[in-house]
């Protein structure tokens, strides 16, 4: 998951579930030799995440608690994934205020493995390497420390595909099917361009893109080494393919392409309804997002089709838990019962967020979703899953794409040059990894 999300609404009809005699277990006593919260050896586990990973809406919370009596889930949420980081590093250091499950973004899951390691739980105590079949072999490497702990179970992935508003489209006197714009657009100078054909005609006031920021993400998530090196090397600023991702930001942003919205911002939010913009690169987990901002009214206006440039990955998370949590074993147990392929399957199927357990990508081929004009989901995030590139991972990952993104905003909203907003990203990146 990404940077941060919000809460998902239903996309297709629920699958069946299988569950096996594993998972029904009801839980134990905690870790820590605490039974419970209360009499009777009830449990509170605590779950604190960034947005909303989409379990309360989907209803796997409630059906947790039904499989396990005496186990109440109680989830917390910061909207803003940087803020929810911060938040998070404060009580790691700490020790106090963490809850029994930790969410972490992909972009900071290096900083858990490499620095600190020794804040979070071995999960292998708990039998967690018997499930390393379970997940690609890129989601579960990049959760594995260095001496082989296990220090989180994975959550989703972001392939990546382009969500368009089918309306705005024919408004504006542009080809609405999802196979002829794929042709289109198959390079990003081809995505611009018909950008440049939009506007010209654009219903209303709507903008190509909702921000440059969003685009720069898209398309450094394409590419396998972003910010580091395989040894583990800085690299972002000699890095061509980043400095291909800035340059189309930056053309799209001169070229007046753009809404100028801050992703995530209550004027972003509010812009789906309104119809403020024609496409959004989009992560298999914004699919929950569009459906739950545009609402009812948006169904069969959008639409879902292959991403320009080839595959990539924007997101993914990760469930963890502190040294520090009160109810580690339960804690555990919750987290193998929600990363299992069958919950990852009900995921997808009412949320969009796409599965990185292998038996679920298989389950969900077929999909369709109704909202987005029957586009056919699994097969198009599924393509983009099985293509996109095994992804370096650094400690600063996250911290060095924000920088990068608020530079691209001052050339998008103050007219900074592109020279200017350059060095002011080299300048933020040297402050916050020094």
């Amino acid at each position: 998951m990404p940077i941060a999300r919000a809460a998902r609404r239903t996309a297709v009809r629920l699958g069946a579930v299988v569950l096996t005699g594993a998972l029904l277990a009801a839980c134990g006593s905690s870790t820590d030799g605490a039974s419970g919260d209360g009499a009777g050896g009830e449990v509170t586990v605590t779950v604190d995440l960034f947005g909303s990973f989409g379990y309360k809406e989907a209803g796997l919370y409630a059906e947790y608690e039904r499989l396990h009596p005496g186990v109440t889930v109680k989830q917390t949420d910061t909207e803003d994934e940087a803020d929810y980081w911060k938040s998070l590093q404060t009580r790691l250091a700490g020790g106090g205020g963490l809850a029994d499950v930790q969410g972490i973004e992909v972009g900071r899951i290096a900083s858990v493995t490499q620095q600190q390691a020794e804040r979070f739980e071995d999960l292998r105590k708990y039998g967690a390497e018997a499930l390393e079949n379970r997940f690609a072999p890129a989601k579960w490497a990049a959760a594995t420390g260095k001496g082989g702990e296990v220090l989180g179970l994975g959550t989703d992935v972001g392939p990546e595909a382009m969500c368009y508003r089918k309306d705005l489209f024919e408004q504006a006197g542009l080809p609405t099917d999802r196979e002829e714009l794929a042709k289109k657009w198959a390079t990003w100078d081809g995505y611009l361009e018909l950008g440049k054909r939009y506007k010209a005609k654009a219903p209303g006031r709507s903008a190509w893109i909702d921000s440059v920021g969003s685009l720069y993400s898209i398309m450094i998530g394409q590419e396998k080494e972003r910010y580091y090196d395989a040894s583990g090397k800085l690299i972002w600023e000699d890095n061509p393919a980043l400095r291909t991702a800035w340059d189309h930001a930056v053309e799209a942003a001169r070229g007046g392409l753009s809404a100028k919205l801050d992703q995530w911002s209550p004027q972003w939010n509010q812009a789906f309804a309104a119809g403020s913009f024609a496409t959004l690169p989009c992560p298999a987990w914004m699919l929950g997002y569009i459906k739950g901002q545009a609402g009812e009214a948006g169904k069969g206006r959008w639409d879902v089709a292959a991403l320009p440039g080839g595959a990539g990955n924007w997101g993914g998370s990760y469930l963890t838990v502190p040294r520090a949590a009160k109810h580690k074993k339960e804690a555990y147990e919750l987290i193998e019962w929600l990363t299992a392929p069958e919950q990852q399957t009900r995921l997808f199927e009412k949320q969009g967020n796409f599965p990185s357990a292998t038996g679920a990508i298989d389950e969900v081929a077929g999909a369709k979703d109704p909202f987005f004009s029957g586009a056919p989901i699994g097969k198009i995030f599924g393509d983009a899953a099985k293509a996109a590139p095994v992804q370096v991972l650094g400690v600063h990952d996250q911290n060095i794409a924000q920088q990068i993104t608020n530079a691209l905003s001052e050339v998008e909203r103050k007219g900074t040059s592109p020279e200017e907003a350059w060095s002011n990203a080299r300048k933020g990146v040297e402050n916050t990894i020094d």
